[in-house]
């Protein structure tokens, strides 16, 4: 595939690494001259100086036959610029890098609609997606983000034991648009009926809004799982730390950030509502015995110092903290931390450049449709657009005639996105997210086309 990378810093240069290595077709263009010659000897791929929204540097470097470009500086205006002359010069696809704030910000406007970007990412978010995997769903396999977090699926193994067992789904009295979209069950693939009812060992694939989801969760699992409140401690709150703080709210979880820069700390303090701010120096073994963090039930150390994260979680573990996370950012030292993991007392180490190559990785294909996730049994999780001769266009999901190992999660139109009722309908131009086993995959594609 032909594809340009505008911007090589940290993540830039990772995906182009990464992408050369797999045989397609890299230009990367950097504005810095000084780098950008260091790149040209390092990288076997075209490297151009100039700007990515030039029309001028993107013609050289072949847009009108790029099959995906991704914007990657760190200035949010020149990626939205860069994807939308990218796009009206003939981009299959365009993805940009966003700052944490742009990317809360698209509740209220629709960036992505307004500049043709197709995806919209920021590092820090996915970063702390990651984090809180191991905190918020200790017990699930799979957590995925759906229609920019808006949806969340999770997969679980359902216990002997659990309160939904021998119970029809239409029952369960799950919240509203919390739906039970698979079961996997002793290897073959249920899209399930209401009247289907769940049995010890089946895994589970529901999904939701994410607070809604909690509720739905409870009803599956045992009992006495997730009682109680967690405490977290955030080292670092920064992007990644604030980010992470913002992920765990409205959760049950009692959230403490230590962060040394005043500045930050009266930042946090107006922009977060339940969690407690510390002004002091995570790094420092007396601190952490002040602020008592080795009563933690997980320790997230998530500032840009790697050094200083793997220290401060050593010494949260030593001081009695039961689970300890990192953000590591370099990728080599995060695989090295998740294979000695057990020896140091991390439960994991997250690398952002790791994390951004495995999200932005499922747009190099040559399908319309893009695959979110695979699952076990060869299930998809997938997004396509509603094309407009579609056969589903206009309809509603009751009225159309859906494959039936499929099911769908979400219907996103503009910047609005929800788990759609029998009666809501589907316009061209919408995207449909949902989840397909193997054999019904062409068909429910030909339904959007």
């Amino acid at each position: 595939m032909n594809i340009i990378i505008v911007g090589a810093g940290a993540i830039g240069l990772h995906m182009a690494r990464t992408l050369s290595d797999e045989e397609h077709s890299i230009c990367v263009i950097e504005q810095d001259e000084r780098l950008a010659a260091e790149l040209n000897e390092q990288l076997d791929s075209r490297v151009l100086h100039g700007s990515g929204a030039s029309v001028e540097t993107l013609e050289e470097a072949g847009i009108a036959k790029c099959d995906v470009l991704f914007a990657l500086t760190s200035h949010d205006h020149t990626n939205l610029v860069c994807t939308s002359i990218g796009k009206s010069l003939g981009a299959r696809r365009s993805i940009a890098r966003t700052s944490l704030a742009m990317q809360r910000e698209q509740w209220l406007y629709d960036y992505a609609g307004q500049f043709r970007v197709d995806y919209l990412f920021s590092p820090a978010r996915l970063a702390a997606v990651e984090l809180a995997k191991s905190i918020r769903n200790p017990d699930c396999l799979v957590v995925e983000e759906i229609a920019r977090g808006r949806i969340e699926l999770q997969q679980i193994r359902l216990e002997p034991g659990s309160p939904a067992l021998a119970i029809p789904l239409r029952e369960l009295g799950l919240p509203a648009r919390v739906r039970i979209g698979a079961i996997l069950r002793r290897g073959n693939l249920i899209v399930p009926h209401a009247s289907d009812a769940l049995e010890a060992g089946d895994l589970v694939t529901i999904y939701g809004h994410p607070r809604r989801l909690a509720e739905g969760l409870r009803k599956l699992q045992v009992n006495d799982k997730n009682e109680g409140e967690l405490n977290v401690v955030i080292f670092g709150g920064d992007d990644y730390g604030f980010a992470l703080a913002q992920t765990l709210e409205g959760g049950n979880f009692r959230t403490r950030i230590v962060e040394k820069d005043r500045r930050i700390c009266e930042k946090l303090g107006r922009e977060l509502q339940n969690c407690t701010i510390i002004n002091a120096d995570a790094t420092s073994l007396h601190e952490l015995k002040e602020e008592r963090v080795g009563d933690a039930d997980f320790f997230v150390a998530a500032t840009h110092d790697d050094e200083d994260n793997v220290m401060a979680c050593l010494q949260a573990r030593d001081l009695g903290a039961k689970a300890c996370l990192t953000l590591i950012h370099r990728a080599d030292y995060a695989s090295a931390i998740q294979r000695s993991g057990a020896q140091l007392g991390i439960l994991d180490a997250v690398s952002p450049r790791v994390a951004v190559a495995r999200e932005l990785s499922r747009f190099v294909t040559a399908d319309e449709a893009t695959v979110l996730r695979t699952l076990p049994g060869g299930i998809e999780i997938l997004s396509s657009p509603v094309a407009e001769n579609s056969p589903a266009a206009g309809h509603t999901l009751a009225a159309t005639d859906w494959p039936a190992a499929s099911g769908i999660i979400a219907v996103q139109h503009g910047n609005q996105a929800t788990v759609p009722a029998a009666d809501d309908k589907i316009e061209a131009g919408d995207t449909v997210v949902a989840i397909v086993a193997p054999e019904a995959k062409a068909a429910l594609l030909k339904l959007l086309a």
